[in-house]
């Protein structure tokens, strides 16, 4: 297994800013002689919630291992966050980790045209962001930045529209309460027919991030004939990640969301080695 820690910004030559996070963290199993050496498997980078404030260990490395389990090269991002940080500097980081995946492809034996993100509350915002905005002048700069693209995202009990049924401090976080600003990164405003196919989810009674701003989303997603699958799950708290044991969160109802999702990005082609 090859296990290490990348930081982006010496990667891509970039001078990093004071106090910037940037890293990704790698989790890829190996090829052996005694299976097929010339496998090639697909790849899902993980981006946590946390609000924009800070990055949940409960939703990186716990969701890294499930991925695993099912056959997929894995990659945790951490990035920077608030107060230091806003938008764009966290998009920046997660296309640098998904330029990162498809220019390393050979190295980790991923498929590179099956390359996906998951992303959680805030990180769903930013994984939307990725499904969505790949095409942004903010990145254009960036080496190979049309691989910024995500195959698929998986978005749970994400941040999603700006206003009404918001998390309104996701939003301050990210934008520095420029409302002007978040309104723009509304996410139901940047779907177009050619955003990253969907798998959205969340809890009907989440007391965080209100699910129809979820609702709201997958109806964009529909409206734009962009493919998509949702789930809402009757009961469950925010941050609830594997609904199990390993993060105090067990659920064995909601936790069936992954089985669902691995089922989905295989019906999108990607190649399952469970």
């Amino acid at each position: 297994m090859l296990v290490e820690r990348i930081d982006l910004y010496t990667y891509f030559n970039i001078p990093k800013p004071e106090k910037a996070e940037g890293f990704l963290t790698v989790y890829c199993l190996d090829n052996s002689t005694e299976i097929d050496t010339k496998r090639v498997r697909p790849a899902m980078l993980v981006i946590p919630g946390g609000g924009y404030a800070f990055v949940s260990d409960r939703e990186g490395e716990s969701i890294a291992m499930a991925y695993l389990s099912h056959g997929f090269q894995a990659f945790v991002l951490k990035y920077s966050v608030a107060p230091d940080f806003v938008y764009p500097t966290q998009f920046r980081e997660a296309a640098m980790a998904m330029i990162f995946i498809r220019e390393n492809a050979k190295k980790y034996h991923v498929d590179p045209d099956q390359v996906a993100s998951i992303g959680f509350s805030a990180g769903g915002h930013l994984c939307g962001c990725l499904g969505n905005l790949f095409n942004s002048p903010v990145i254009s700069d960036l080496r190979n930045c049309d691989f910024a693209r995500p195959t698929a995202v998986v978005l749970s009990y994400p941040v999603t529209v700006f206003g009404e049924h918001s998390h309104l401090g996701s939003f301050k976080n990210l934008t520095a309460n420029n409302d002007e600003l978040a309104n723009t990164l509304s996410l139901e405003k940047c779907v177009t027919h050619f955003s990253s196919p969907a798998f959205l989810w969340h809890t009907a009674n989440d007391p965080v991030v209100p699910v129809i701003g979820t609702l709201i989303l997958a109806r964009k997603y529909a409206e734009n004939e962009v493919p998509f699958a949702l789930h809402v799950f009757g009961n469950g708290p925010h941050g609830i990640s594997t609904a199990s044991d390993e993060v105090n969160s067990a659920n064995a109802h909601v936790a069936k969301w992954i089985d669902l999702s691995i089922n989905w990005l295989e019906e999108r082609g990607f190649k399952i080695f469970s």
